[in-house]
């Protein structure tokens, strides 16, 4: 008499996190790794990265890490192709600076923004779309500020690139069913806000409608939805996430 099997389970999908070593990205490497997904999570700080992994895998989750500046493209594909397979992957990785008004600002200092919120989010993005199959997720974080501010406008303009970027690749990518999707977070409580003093933080985070910076987790439930099949309809968005402040603020 046989003796019926299970049928075996699809392997887990694959999620690379970038800048994971602290704050949204570490938030999101552990959300999607609780969602089953496997990640491999990377950031320039290595060896924080690894400490967080190993913590994480600690807690049985499937993490993996390696050290990566993503504005190293010949790195990005070499890393890219120890992998069979990327479903989702995540661009967190980005710099800010202390507030520079616009007639300071320099070239140096836009190159710079522009090279790793820009530039390096294009080759991680562009390296991993080369190897993902139909139904992946692209998502790719921006940030509230793109809608403009004083003090920073290479800033600004990085994360309106990132953003238009988004827009492009979700009407190119959208016939192999990958969806390209951008959040844009609010004031969030991550080591950028270190460049602020305690009064400016004060004041920034009365202009809240929560009246305080989010957390990182916020974000990262965010992106959990965006990585998932049941964002299979979103393409091309952005999805701020920032208690409603982008929408306009209530007369004084």
């Amino acid at each position: 008499m046989s003796t019926a099997t299970e049928p075996a389970s699809a392997p887990a999908r694959c999620a690379v996190v970038t800048g994971a070593a602290r704050g949204i990205g570490l938030a999101v490497v552990e959300q999607l790794a609780r969602d089953g997904l496997r990640v491999l999570a990377t950031d320039r700080d290595g060896d924080v990265l690894q400490t967080e992994a190993e913590r994480l895998r600690g807690q049985g989750l499937n993490v993996q890490a390696a050290a990566l500046d993503v504005q190293d493209r010949s790195a990005v594909a070499a890393l890219f192709a120890t992998l069979s397979t990327i479903d989702v992957v995540v661009n967190n990785a980005g710099i800010a600076s202390t507030l520079l008004p616009f007639r300071e600002l320099d070239a140096a200092r836009l190159r710079s923004m522009m090279g790793v919120n820009l530039l390096g989010s294009f080759i991680v993005a562009q390296e991993a779309v080369r190897r993902m199959p139909e139904g992946g997720r692209v998502v790719q974080i921006a940030s509230r500020g793109y809608l403009g501010g004083s003090g920073a406008a290479h800033y600004v303009a990085s994360k309106a690139a990132v953003v238009g970027m988004v827009r492009a690749m979700a009407i190119e990518l959208r016939w192999r069913s990958i969806t390209v999707n951008a959040i844009a977070p609010g004031m969030v409580d991550t080591r950028m806000l270190e460049g602020f003093t305690p009064e400016m933080r004060r004041v920034l985070e009365q202009r809240e409608p929560a009246g305080a910076a989010a957390s990182p987790q916020t974000i990262a439930d965010a992106v959990s939805f965006l990585a998932s099949p049941r964002a299979a309809q979103c393409n091309g968005q952005v999805l701020f996430v920032d208690g409603g402040k982008s929408v306009g603020m209530p007369p004084l």
